[in-house]
């Protein structure tokens, strides 16, 4: 839709294929790799990264209080709802990979959200139908702001399964940190201010051309003063201290069933969507078994679906063929490679990547090492794929990403989103606001925008389905030991980002940090789960200024769409463990206005 590429647009800037910009007024560093922007933090008790340097603050004060890593990762995490609305909250979905050093082995947690149970898909179809030829998305699928793009928030439920098998503290103690800084109010970040300004001016458009159903509400919490708040601009939310106050009390009871459930199924039928109260009542996490594949004596670990993270144990399965250590990534090859590698296991992920309980999904075939050799057979070194190079089988910076590690050797991997930005443009109320209520301080998510409209996809659209979904937690082991807990936050970033990680890690000896600060690549235009318009062109390649012009030269030669961008490389933490001393080893994007630290 016209108004999602304005917004689009406003929150990545491009350059052409040159890369002949204004130099950067960089230092040099006089250890460690060149490249990197600073070294890792290290340190033995504790250790968090995330993207908001007061998150991270706020774990490692329940780190020195006597939580677990879980603790911890779930007060961030409330603290990055608030302060990275942008990316986060309460009204969205979560998952994460735990490394319990008691059994020595990991569990991971499927916190997503379900479509309405009122609403079939013939609904669906005809309520896009009847939205303006505007504000429909350009191929054809559901809105991705709006009532019809929301599912049920899973976030809140996620952290009460984490907490109950893993906790420490009592959650209103996991929980107070946040309140008080909703009450009392922070300063507002760099990028985040960036990002929310967009936001708030995109929700303004889209509310117009009949996209999003109200936004009265999002205004009186994110634009006091009748503007989004600037860098350093001092914030306050009272309605979602209050919200979390509820739920440290209530439990997590309080938002699924109590008076908040009641308060979220008032608001959706006076704006006329489907979402009721029994939707909430009936939401539950799910605890699943983490997929692995081995990368040259590695173990990657993702979730499987209905997330895309074995989109990323594809890649790197792939690319196990190649010896990309003696290509080295100053060659057009190593790159070439990587695309080709990603356009291939994409194509698995748009046709069979959905939810288990609604489809037949061939995990075994998908990560087979067989697979990945067919598919490797079918890479052309001298030129592009043009169109999905899909094998039958047998048989945005919108997102946080967080991890935590604590002194007992527990490791949490975490990632939470409203999806698209700040969400959906929709926020509940009390029902009062009219007379000087209250909203509940946060925005739903849209995740039900990757539903297919498609009946016969495996991603389509049913009643209590979950959909398709892009955030995936990441984790790394080697002989049965763990080794990293990492993420790259940013839509169909993320597989890419994590292989990528990987790549330089394991085949160029990078450390914790230098590995994200590296140039990257996303390809974009792969066909997606969403049912929209298939690849024949060959997508773009956006590349940042640290690959070389005569490298992205030579990938245009081949048939590569190539593009100098900034901005959709998502967004990097991770925790290293040192597997001699036990130590602690942090990295933190700076790409993003994060912070890792220990203690």
């Amino acid at each position: 839709m016209r108004t999602s590429i304005a917004l689009i647009a406003a929150l990545l800037a491009t350059t052409p294929l040159s890369a002949q910009t204004a130099p950067k007024d960089q230092g040099d560093r006089y250890s460690g790799a060149a490249g990197a922007s600073r070294s890792a933090v290290i340190a033995q008790n504790g250790m968090a990264a995330t993207s908001q340097p007061l998150a991270t603050q706020v774990a490692l004060d329940i780190l020195k209080a006597g939580g677990s890593a879980v603790d911890a990762a779930i007060a961030a995490n409330a603290a990055l709802g608030l302060m990275e609305p942008t990316g986060n909250g309460i009204g969205g979905d979560l998952f994460a990979i735990i490394w319990d050093p008691k059994t020595q082995k990991l569990y991971g947690l499927n916190a997503s959200g379900r479509a309405p149970m009122g609403q079939s898909l013939k609904a669906l179809q005809e309520r896009t139908k009847r939205m303006p030829r505007s504000a429909r998305d350009s191929d054809g699928t559901i809105a991705d702001w709006g009532a019809a793009s929301v599912t049920i928030p899973g976030a809140v439920d996620g952290w009460f399964e984490m907490h109950g098998k893993f906790g420490r503290l009592p959650m209103a103690q996991n929980l107070a940190p946040a309140i008080r800084y909703a009450q009392a109010g922070f300063p507002v970040s760099e990028l985040i201010a960036q990002y929310w300004k967009a936001n708030t001016e995109g929700f303004e458009a889209l509310h117009k051309e009949g996209v999003i159903e109200e936004i009265d509400n999002m205004r009186r919490t994110y634009m006091p003063g009748g503007k989004a708040p600037a860098e350093g601009e001092i914030f306050r939310n009272p309605d979602l201290a209050r919200t979390l106050t509820e739920i440290a009390e209530g439990g997590r009871d309080a938002f699924y069933k109590g008076k908040l459930a009641h308060a979220m199924d008032r608001y959706f039928r006076r704006i006329g969507a489907p979402h009721r109260y029994a939707d909430f009542a009936a939401h539950k996490s799910e605890w699943v078994e983490p997929v692995s594949t081995s990368y040259r004596g590695y173990d990657v670990w993702e979730i499987p679906p209905n997330g895309q993270g074995i989109a990323a144990l594809q890649i790197l399965n792939i690319l196990e063929g190649y010896d990309l250590k003696a290509m080295g990534r100053g060659s057009a090859d190593f790159w070439h490679v990587f695309i080709e590698a990603k356009k291939r296991a994409f194509a698995d992920r748009a046709k069979y990547y959905a939810d288990p309980a609604f489809a037949k999904i061939p995990l075994g075939e998908l990560l087979s090492k067989d697979r990945a050799a067919r598919q490797r057979a079918d890479i052309d070194m001298g030129k592009a794929a043009m169109a999905d190079p899909a094998l039958p089988v047998d048989g945005g910076n919108d997102t946080i990403y967080m991890t935590v590690a604590d002194r007992d050797g527990m490791m949490v991997s975490l990632i939470q989103s409203n999806y698209r930005g700040m969400g959906s443009g929709l926020m509940p109320d009390d029902g009062t606001v009219d007379t000087g209520g209250h909203t509940l301080g946060f925005m739903f998510q849209d995740r039900g925008a990757q539903f297919s409209l498609d009946p016969g996809h495996a991603n389509a659209y049913a009643p209590g389905k979950r959909p398709f979904h892009t955030i995936i937690p990441a984790f790394m082991t080697k002989d049965g030991k763990p080794l990293l807990s990492f993420g790259v936050m940013g839509g169909a970033m993320q597989p890419q980002g994590h292989a990528q990680i990987v790549v330089n890690m394991v085949d160029f000896g990078m450390g914790v940090q230098a590995a994200g600060d590296v140039a990257r690549f996303h390809h974009d235009g792969s066909t997606d789960p969403e049912g929209g318009k298939p690849m024949t062109t060959g997508g773009v390649v956006e590349i940042e200024t640290g690959v070389p012009q005569a490298i992205a030269d030579e990938l245009a030669k081949r048939g590569h769409k190539v593009k100098y961008s900034v901005g959709p490389y998502g967004g990097y933490q991770a925790i290293w463990r040192d597997p001699v001393t036990g130590a602690y080893w942090g990295a933190s994007e700076f790409r993003k206005d994060g912070q890792a630290a220990g203690y």
